[in-house]
């Protein structure tokens, strides 16, 4: 039976995003989710596309729709449009957020750094479905922020992101993985994870992260969830 709802989360995610059943499966069922969309943006998925959809207005102006749900949180789910023009940025993004009527904000990017932190990971994978270009900025983003990135791997997609397969996830993982990495991140709000990642943990032997996990983790988390935790609970493995 399911829980009267506790949790209200606001989630804005860019216009092609495609994974919001994702989003409900990693939250627990008294948490309901208010999903809105930034504008279209033309272009294939890249760095000018991820550039456009990082404006702190277009953020600000999602907010606004969100407020009158009266939610928790609002994240901004958007891994690139969180990471895109570095750290400064990302807290300018979430004081958007706030400055538009949140009470609490989140980001994806900002998410991940949390979890990493939590886990307690120094040495980070990246495994990303971008572009080389915009798979160095990710670098760069979790560099500046103290961490080592021991590997990246792009697949140097430009669209059709949601759709690739389980497979292909599993394939990035390990073309990432480096045996020195204490985690390893795949990046992106549109690549599908959800039931992958505790086998590819005990595969790999690692905490193996997600776009669409740290960003549900960090937004019940900051909520005052009690359940947060068990979102990361599949990527905890025994060392």
């Amino acid at each position: 039976m399911a829980r009267e709802p506790s949790v209200r989360i606001g989630v804005i995610v860019p216009f092609d995003f495609a994974l919001d059943r994702e989003y409900w499966q990693f939250v627990p069922d008294d948490v309901t989710l208010h999903v809105t969309r930034t504008p279209f943006h033309e272009g294939p998925v890249g760095m000018e596309l991820a550039l456009l959809v990082a404006e702190p207005d277009e953020a600000a102006v999602a907010t606004r729709t969100l407020v009158a749900v009266d939610p928790d949180v609002v994240v901004y789910a958007c891994t690139s449009g969180s990471f895109v023009r570095g750290a400064a940025a990302e807290r300018v993004l979430r004081q958007r957020i706030l400055d538009a009527g949140a009470t609490r904000a989140v980001t994806t990017s900002g998410a991940l750094l949390q979890a990493l932190t939590a886990l307690g990971a120094q040495r980070v994978a990246l495994g990303t479905p971008y572009v080389a270009q915009l798979g160095e900025r990710l670098e760069a983003f979790v560099t500046g922020a103290g961490f080592e990135v021991r590997s990246l791997a792009n697949l140097d997609l430009e669209g059709g992101i949601a759709a690739i397969s389980s497979d292909d996830v599993r394939r990035l993982a390990r073309a990432a993985f480096v045996s020195d990495a204490d985690a390893l991140f795949l990046s992106c709000t549109n690549l599908p994870t959800f039931g992958l990642l505790g086998g590819l943990s005990i595969e790999l032997g690692l905490p193996v992260l997600s776009a669409n996990q740290v960003t549900m983790w960090a937004a019940l988390a900051a909520a005052g969830h009690r359940d947060a935790e068990a979102v990361l609970a599949p990527s905890r493995v025994r060392g």
